[in-house]
């Protein structure tokens, strides 16, 4: 597989999960709760994936260690979309959207405090410049200040999803892509009916529209199944660092989405805020790629250079 393929991919999976705000504001505009959208969401991906690896002939035999950690997996993947797709009723979903990328950042911290690994001079400048950006997005596309809840739910989603992330990259868990992910959407629909039965949340709906089953749809195979295939497509052409720089392109498709379509509004702290997190988790994600000292090494020649004029 060639690498502009690759990056084809790459920036397929990234645009196609940036569209997560177009099926999930049209089911509001309709009516239809969080727990229903994300349950149909989540069973439709499952049903999907389920029949590609029977087409592929694959086992879906699993051993206690694995069930314990998929099962985790998706109630943390749950937990994350749940939170985030509320924050939508809080604050624009670009705004959501932006904030929630910054979950490499809290990767990164979550690696050090818990595995040793060393923070670097780049990992505290991409702090630093996230926490500036996130500051700039604190006046909301009208010019208020964000919802407090919104933006506590949607930190929420992004410290579950980087928990997520770092038990797929630290557990012993041995199978395909395909078998992976079929059965965290498996736990995933467990997780949004136990907790639309007990937890408080709104009871499932039944979709009544063909509009409405459009849209479960196409979360179920644009951001969700599309996503995750060319995802792995990308990162075994071009590698995972790479692909993850693409996901650059998530949150600036969910702006793009709430600009174009929904009426939200974009400012210039909105453009600026989110530019600099985009730069920040670019550097974060980067990591090995570009290093400190590169960046030290540019200012010196540059601060030389001025010095000879």
């Amino acid at each position: 597989m060639s690498k502009t393929k690759g990056t084809i991919y790459g920036i397929i999976a990234a645009i196609s999960y940036g569209t997560n705000p177009l099926g999930a504001l049209s089911l509001y505009q309709e009516g239809i709760h969080v727990n229903s959208v994300l349950f149909y969401r989540y069973a439709l991906a499952a049903l999907v994936i389920l029949m590609i690896l029977f087409a592929k002939k694959e086992s879906l035999k699993i051993n206690k260690l694995e069930l314990k950690i998929v099962s985790l997996l998706g109630l943390l993947f749950a937990s994350s979309s749940l939170t985030l797709f509320t924050s939508f009723h809080y604050m624009d979903a670009g705004i959501a959207s932006t904030l929630l990328f910054v979950y490499p950042i809290m990767v990164a911290v979550l690696m050090a405090v818990f595995f040793k690994e060393k923070i670097s001079a780049t990992t505290i400048l991409s702090i630093a410049l996230a926490l500036t950006g996130i500051s700039l997005l604190s006046n909301g596309g009208d010019g208020e200040t964000l919802n407090l809840t919104g933006v506590i739910l949607v930190l929420i989603s992004s410290l579950t999803y980087a928990i997520y992330i770092v038990i797929i990259n630290q557990s012993a868990i041995k199978m395909s892509v395909f078998k992976l992910t079929f059965y965290v959407l498996v736990f995933c629909v467990l997780t949004t009916v136990t907790y639309s039965l007990f937890g408080g949340g709104e009871p499932i709906q039944w979709l009544t529209t063909s509009s409405s089953w459009g849209y479960v749809w196409m979360l179920a195979i644009v951001p969700t199944v599309i996503s995750l295939i060319t995802m792995t497509l990308a990162v075994n052409s071009i590698g995972s660092t790479p692909t993850a720089i693409m996901g650059a392109l998530e949150p600036l498709t969910a702006v793009i989405i709430g600009v174009s379509i929904f009426g939200e509004q974009l400012t210039i702290n909105l453009v600026l805020g989110i530019f600099i997190i985009l730069v920040s988790v670019i550097l974060i994600i980067a990591g090995k790629s570009i290093s400190f000292k590169f960046i030290q090494e540019i200012v010196h020649k540059g601060s030389t250079n001025l010095t000879e004029k």
